[in-house]
């Protein structure tokens, strides 16, 4: 069942020409589950593999937070993107020669020319951005509980899911936007499932 249509929200394209239709966007085969922390990006990749399984579809999921994991972090790259992109291409090419179709992503886009970086990594024909968003009392819930033991892990977090969020909105990369507030991550896996047109 599709979400209420205030859930989505459809950009303009940024880098890409994307054709949208009541159908989703065909030729997709690259999804990058962008949003702040907090969000459900992860929870939301594992539920759309899921989903692509019952489908039969071939798939690979890639949480780049895992792939990024150095320290220390060179200057002027704290969050080591040019490691991650560097190991995304590699996985990538492991993946494809595996037999995947489809590639899910969760991490975070926070400029425009990185899109363009992104899909020339995942050889993606058509990289679909979704923008996964939350009300903040949905977001501090999820992080309390992730975090609980860890005051300074949570602290940190919690001042880091306003200014992400402040950073994604002003980059302005994505091309669909879902609301996961009070939603679960299989619902939200199937809305993107849709816009995607994986169905």
């Amino acid at each position: 069942m599709a979400l209420k249509p205030e859930r989505i929200f459809a950009h303009e394209p940024v880098m890409r020409t994307i054709a949208w239709d009541d159908e989703g966007m065909g030729g997709t085969d690259a999804v990058f589950l962008n949003g702040t922390v907090g969000v459900g990006k992860s929870a939301v990749a594992e539920a759309l593999a899921e989903l692509e399984e019952r489908g039969g579809t071939s798939h690979a999921v890639i949480d780049l937070d895992y792939i990024r994991r150095f320290w220390p972090a060179p200057g002027g790259d704290p969050f080591n993107l040019a490691l991650e992109l560097a190991n995304l291409e590699a996985v990538v090419a492991n993946y494809r020669a595996a037999g995947a179709e489809r590639l899910i992503l969760a991490g975070v886009i926070e400029r425009r020319g990185d899109v363009a970086r992104y899909a020339a990594a995942t050889r993606a024909a058509r990289l679909v951005v979704v923008r996964l968003t939350a009300n903040r009392r949905s977001v501090d819930e999820r992080l309390r509980g992730r975090h609980a033991g860890d005051p300074a892990g949570l602290a940190w977090h919690l001042a880091r899911a306003g200014e992400l969020a402040g950073i994604l909105d002003a980059a302005g990369v994505d091309d669909i936007s879902v609301d996961t507030s009070g939603l679960t991550p299989a619902e939200v896996a199937g809305e993107v499932r849709r816009v995607a047109g994986w169905q």
